[in-house]
């Protein structure tokens, strides 16, 4: 009985002697003590690589230079910035001829911008007062008719009208043309008078254009400014529009020119000037659509009119030395009516 009890423990000896080389003898009657627990290792950080250096590349001058490689984590979206703020081509070659990056606003080589002199308006307050007066005369009267007419008229016959009109300012344009001292040209405009007031029917048709002959209206407002009436203060007349204070004296000057001062019949002179001023705002009906929209319609009329009159007095002279002249600076493409086509009241009612 006491061997029994005896064997496992020399079994367990035996088991021991046979792995105490390994793992040493140990005390089956002292507990197991548990093998330490190892921290888990920390992680690793990846190494960076290390940029390749690239090799320096030269250019040879007009050839674009290599695209860059993107780098390890930049964008695709960064990348096309930087292909886009590449000089191109043309900037190369212009930096090989010149010497300096091309800046297409800052050209030395572009002409110098056009100055306008800003428009000499005292009487402002006046002028807008008398603006809004003749837009409301122009909304509720003039243009309606103008209207009426065009739609009721038909083409030919209003271009037949607006030649006879037109016919009937050549003698005012050849005498302002002559104080001008422009002999040739009042010498044109005699010869479209007397060539459309025969051949034309009174002015009805226009063989005179056929003949090369240019149509050029002046007026005695011209006149002054030639003589050195240079700058004159904007005016805006009831009914007649914009002036200046040397056009208002010019159009006393061209009344005792115009031949419809000449008929004395009440009957007759007043519907024809009638008729000639809706023909003047049916001409002008195609400029309506500019003034739509605009901030200040008072300022737009009156910058307008009065770049297009110093044109007229300045820069018409060269029309005889320069053919390359914008077409929409040369009178016959010009839609303004001339001052001188306008109607004058009679100085006095007692030719009726």
């Amino acid at each position: 009985m006491e061997a029994a009890d005896n064997a496992p423990s020399a079994f367990q000896r035996c088991l021991n002697e046979a792995t105490g080389d390994a793992q040493g003898e140990t005390d089956p009657t002292q507990p197991a003590i548990p093998a330490p627990v190892t921290p888990p290792a920390e992680p690793v950080e990846p190494v960076t690589p290390v940029e390749p250096v690239e090799p320096v590349e030269t250019t040879e001058p007009g050839e674009a230079p290599p695209v860059e490689p993107v780098p390890p984590g930049a964008t695709v979206e960064g990348a096309v910035d930087d292909a886009a703020d590449a000089p191109t081509q043309a900037e190369i070659d212009y930096l090989d001829i010149y010497g300096d990056p091309y800046n297409p606003v800052a050209d030395s080589t572009l002409p110098a911008p056009a100055e306008v002199a800003p428009s000499y308006d005292p009487w402002e307050r006046y002028n807008r007062k008398m603006h809004r007066f003749n837009n409301a005369v122009d909304r509720s009267v003039a243009r309606p008719l103008a209207r009426g007419y065009v739609k009721v008229v038909p083409r030919p016959v209003r271009l037949g009208v607006s030649n006879f009109f037109n016919n009937l300012g050549q003698p005012v344009a050849a005498v302002n043309a002559l104080l001008q001292g422009k002999p040739r040209q009042a010498g044109q405009s005699l010869g479209r008078f007397l060539l459309n007031s025969t051949l034309g029917i009174a002015g009805i048709f226009d063989p005179a254009s056929d003949a090369k002959l240019p149509n050029r209206s002046e007026d005695f407002g011209q006149t002054l400014g030639v003589w050195g009436w240079k700058r004159s203060r904007y005016v805006e007349l009831p009914l007649f529009g914009p002036r200046t204070l040397r056009d208002s004296f010019g159009m006393v000057g061209d009344a005792p020119l115009s031949p419809l001062r000449q008929v004395e019949v009440d009957k007759v002179r007043i519907p024809v000037q009638g008729l000639q001023l809706v023909d003047v705002r049916a001409q002008l009906l195609a400029t309506d659509s500019l003034r739509e929209g605009a901030e200040d319609d008072y300022t737009l009329v009156r910058d307008a009119w009065m770049q297009r009159r110093s044109y007229q007095i300045f820069g018409d002279r060269q029309l005889e030395e320069d053919d390359s002249l914008p077409d929409y600076l040369r009178e016959e493409n010009n839609p303004t009516v001339p001052v001188d086509a306008m109607p004058v009241l009679p100085a006095d009612s007692g030719g009726g």
